[in-house]
């Protein structure tokens, strides 16, 4: 380790992931603020979604959000000064904030957990972070060839956040984003007699979630609210088993290694999974819906197998996959 530093985390206020980072960090030694750039409380939240979400979502242009939180991540340097500068996704800052990173120099470093096609960042914000952590391995090549200092790290689990007594279902469960590939393949399994459960705001059939997310229409799958991560965790660990679907992503998801960490039966859809997991030792991997209810099948019927994957897969994510772990890979970067 080396010597404790003042650290400035730039970070969205997702799921609370920060907490995570934040934590791992201080652990470390280092002394670590955290500024969750986007976030709004109250009556904040309301004005943000007509001021921002709603004439965005009709065409119009982000510039008005993006200054605002570009404003608010310059204020957060200039208050804190801190040694090394710490940014989580952070492609919605206007060029401002990037302009200002790069003048003030010193050490600085950009963690993306999301695909960079699917991000607002410019040629400008890359080359101000100086150095990009990404869980994709396909920007973590291309970034490379271009020439910019880039390192892969994989998202992580969080062992230190507490969990509620587990949800215990006899379902395979969904925590997450609804999109066409997931919603299809929750729709087979309940074709082919899987009793399931999607959880998260674009599942819902609350007026509320509607609302948040305009739209009108709930899928014709059981599901239920957005869980906060505690009961997330408790639902997946209870469950029969829980399911990762990741569709047109090369990098692998948070729930990759919270399912393994939480001791949840994760059925996966990639088989390359293997880089982080032994599929069929630690998780089950499966091709389509048909291969998915074979093993949603079997983790009712052969409990002794559940049990080895539940417990192996939760030993390899404390032994090499938690936020510890990725938090002093990040360190690695900032101090090389």
């Amino acid at each position: 380790m080396t010597a404790p530093t003042r650290v400035l985390v730039l970070s969205p206020v997702f799921h609370g992931y920060w907490r995570s980072l934040e934590r791992a960090l201080t652990g470390r030694g280092h002394d670590v603020t955290t500024v969750t750039y986007d976030e709004h409380r109250g009556a904040a939240r309301v004005a943000a979604k007509v001021t921002h979400d709603l004439p965005e979502r009709l065409g119009g242009s982000d510039a008005r959000r993006r200054t605002v939180l570009g404003a608010r991540a310059r204020a957060a340097l200039a208050a804190y000064d801190p040694d090394v500068l710490l940014v989580v996704k952070g492609d919605a800052f206007d060029s401002s904030f990037w302009e200002l990173v790069d003048q003030r120099g010193g050490r600085r470093l950009l963690w993306l957990y999301d695909e960079l096609r699917r991000t607002g960042h410019t040629e400008l914000s890359l080359a101000a972070a100086r150095t990009v952590a990404s869980y994709s391995p396909l920007d973590v090549e291309a970034l490379g060839g271009r020439g910019l200092r880039v390192a892969h790290v994989p998202l992580a689990h969080d062992p230190d956040l507490p969990v509620p007594g587990l949800r215990r279902a006899d379902e395979v469960v969904f925590v997450g984003a609804r999109y066409p590939s997931r919603e299809s393949l929750l729709t087979g399994l309940a074709a082919r007699g899987v009793p399931v459960r999607a959880y998260g705001r674009d599942w819902s059939g609350h007026p509320v979630d509607r609302v948040r997310t305009w739209r009108l229409a709930t899928p014709a799958v059981p599901h239920g609210r957005d869980l906060p991560r505690p009961q997330a965790y408790s639902v997946m660990a209870g469950a029969r088993a829980a399911l990762n679907v990741h569709g047109d992503q090369d990098g692998f998801t948070m729930r990759t290694f919270e399912a393994c960490g939480v001791g949840a039966l994760q059925l996966v859809d990639r088989a390359d999974v293997a880089q982080y997991y032994e599929p069929g030792r630690e998780v089950a991997v499966f091709d389509g819906p048909d291969e998915a209810a074979e093993l949603a099948h079997r983790a009712t019927t052969d409990r002794p197998w559940a049990t080895s994957l539940r417990e192996a897969g939760r030993a390899r994510t404390l032994a090499e996959h938690t936020f510890a772990h990725r938090a002093e890979a990040l360190e690695a970067l900032w101090t090389d």
